[in-house]
């Protein structure tokens, strides 16, 4: 990338392009250092991977492999790093928009919707035990609410704890490989739940179930950065987070399904819940295992030897990918990272104000969603209409987060848009605190709560920003459970804020949920200033590197033009030039030196001619 994304897409003019150098005298002489590649076209590849054009416009362009020399810089680089595809680069491969087209839709039919289907299983079994406080959980384990809190903060710990581990193991093995794995184990110990009898018993299978799923999401973000670029990433993510929604719907409706079978085999309708959908969650882990290709250039396989793509179509996936971040190749999909890659992603602080958003931004939501079934039967519904009354909001949901998302893509802004999402539920979480007619107005309360959670889900958003702004594979994977870590560490926040001594009203609890919710929406708000304020001293420093080439350019153009007429009027326009030039990259008295010499060279050379 070659900025940090701050969601800022205002052209500059012609007139501020010209003034580019002017910021020079800002930037002293070492800002060269950063650069690894600068080529004859003026072009700059930094060490930390970031390409500068040479027209000082932010982005890669359309294809920034036709500078020759950005071409061999990043072949050479993706000879060493192995990178998997490297054998399909091509600079110069063209192809029409309608193969495009008809290539991502391809590639959504294969790769987004399998990817919707695995987190249809993550969510299935993260989430059936709210759907199963509809039913008599609580009163057959003896556990209160400080319990059922408890038991989800554990979860939420482990699923924290476990999310950079995961990211190693799946690096090293491959998402392909570890994802599958990761759903066979969960599903097992979700099936297990059905024979639980008492807290530990809970508490035990809640944290294995942590471990076991921590880290999946960044999996899948990872694996999906392979097939889209990252224009592309945001709707995808939204496609793949209305499955949350998505999946509430359906297992809404099985729950409803399958509490019918209270007390068949002697089993309360819990635990066949438990059994049921984790048996649903153990076949798609089994499928996955031949529905995730390594990569664009890996899908034949014995089981199917043609593959999903043609060459041409093959070609196409990498290259345009690639064309769209280079830095997609510099690992192959089978490399461990580093100690010292952790170690760069873990200090890259421009991505830190993520990071604070990612904690704060979901907790004004998260206590409403889990205790929504605690709430309604509070208001006198019965289990079974609990559980129906929840799809509405779930339905909204999907409908607002797709709308949110591509909002932010039409207009180019991500602060802004995602900071809808907290002004959504602002005001509901008011009346929360406020209203008098919680729990005893019964449906006027699930008007409120459908409302609250019908907001517009920002979460694609978020995590297809952290993805554009990383700046290689192993900071972009490392990067991706460094965020969910916080959104995790905040769910564990919410849980900690709704306790028995506040129940059935939860007054407290909710006036600080209206506290983090305004505190989220200043956060937004400083993220914005951040990134104009980073991309902006960026700008200054990447001018400097184009006006030093520019300086030593000129320098080296004199020396061959030596032996030619040099005019009196010339020699004092670069003396000029070379007065400004000088003070911007040297002290005082350096400058003067370097003057002096100039002034004299140049008088000898017009004497002589």
């Amino acid at each position: 990338m070659a900025n940090l994304d701050s969601d800022t897409s205002s052209q500059r003019s012609s007139g501020e392009k010209n003034r580019a150098a002017a910021v020079v005298h800002e930037a002293r002489g070492d800002v060269i250092a950063d650069a690894e590649l600068i080529t004859a076209k003026g072009n700059i590849v930094t060490k930390d991977g970031t390409f500068v054009a040479a027209n000082g416009e932010s982005g890669f362009g359309d294809n920034i492999f036709l500078d020759p020399e950005v071409a061999e810089h990043y072949r050479l680089v993706y000879e060493k790093a192995q990178y998997e595809c490297r054998h399909v680069f091509d600079p110069q491969l063209t192809w029409t928009q309608e193969e495009e087209k008809r290539l991502i839709r391809k590639l959504d039919w294969r790769v987004c919707l399998w990817a919707c289907i695995m987190f249809f299983g993550l969510q299935t079994d993260r989430g059936n035990l709210a759907q199963a406080t509809a039913s008599t959980i609580l009163k057959d384990l003896h556990l209160t609410t400080n319990d059922y809190n408890l038991g989800n903060t554990v979860f939420l710990l482990a699923f924290l704890l476990a999310e950079v581990p995961s990211q190693l193991i799946s690096k090293k093995l491959g998402p392909d490989r570890w994802i599958p794995m990761q759903i066979l184990f969960w599903s097992i110990v979700a099936m297990s739940q059905s024979a639980i009898q008492n807290k530990t018993g809970f508490l035990v299978t809640r944290a294995f179930l942590g471990i076991l799923e921590g880290g999946f999401i960044p999996d899948i973000v990872l694996w999906l950065s392979y097939f889209y670029t990252s224009s592309e990433l945001p709707i995808r993510l939204s496609y793949f987070w209305t499955t949350l929604s998505a999946t509430t719907i359906v297992t809404s409706l099985l729950a409803f399904a399958i509490f019918h079978l209270e007390g068949v085999g002697g089993l309360q309708s819990w635990r066949w819940l438990f059994l049921l959908e984790g048996l649903i969650t153990f076949l798609v882990g089994v499928a996955s295992f031949f529905m995730m290709p390594a990569s664009a250039v890996q899908t034949k396989k014995w089981f199917r030897p043609k593959g999903w793509f043609t060459d041409r179509e093959v070609a196409i996936v990498v290259n345009r990918v690639l064309r769209d971040d280079p830095s997609k190749g510099d690992m192959h999909n089978r490399q461990p990272i580093t100690p010292r890659r952790l170690w760069d992603a873990l200090k890259d602080y421009d991505l830190w104000p993520l990071y604070l958003i990612g904690l704060m931004a979901y907790i004004p939501q998260s206590p409403v969603t889990t205790y929504i079934s605690i709430v309604l039967k509070s208001a006198g519904f019965s289990s079974f209409n609990t559980v129906l009354l929840q799809i509405p909001a779930n339905v909204f949901h999907i409908i607002t987060l797709l709308l949110l998302t591509r909002l932010s893509e039409y207009l180019k802004e991500r602060t802004f848009v995602a900071m809808l999402q907290n002004i959504w539920t602002l005001p509901c979480v008011i009346a929360l605190a406020v209203w008098p007619g919680i729990i005893k107005n019964a449906w006027g309360t699930y008007a409120l709560v459908t409302v609250l959670l019908s907001y517009p889900y920002c979460h694609a958003i978020l995590v297809a920003w952290t993805s554009r702004n990383a700046n290689n594979v192993g900071h972009r994977s490392v990067s991706a459970a460094l965020y969910n870590m916080m959104v995790q560490l905040g769910n564990v926040i919410a849980n900690q804020i709704y306790r028995t001594d506040d129940a059935p009203l939860y007054h407290r609890g909710n006036r600080n949920l209206i506290i983090i919710n305004v505190l989220s929406i200043f956060v937004f708000l400083g993220t914005k200033v951040y990134y104009v304020w980073r991309n902006h001293t960026k700008e200054k420093k990447w001018a400097a590197m184009r006006a030093k080439r520019l300086h030593r350019q000129q320098h080296r153009n004199w020396q061959q033009e030596i032996g030619f007429q040099v005019r009196s009027l010339d020699v004092l326009a670069i003396i000029i030039s070379e007065a400004n030039i000088s003070t911007y990259y040297y002290s005082q008295d350096q400058a003067m030196q370097f003057l002096a010499g100039y002034v004299i060279h140049y008088f000898v050379l017009v004497m002589i001619v």
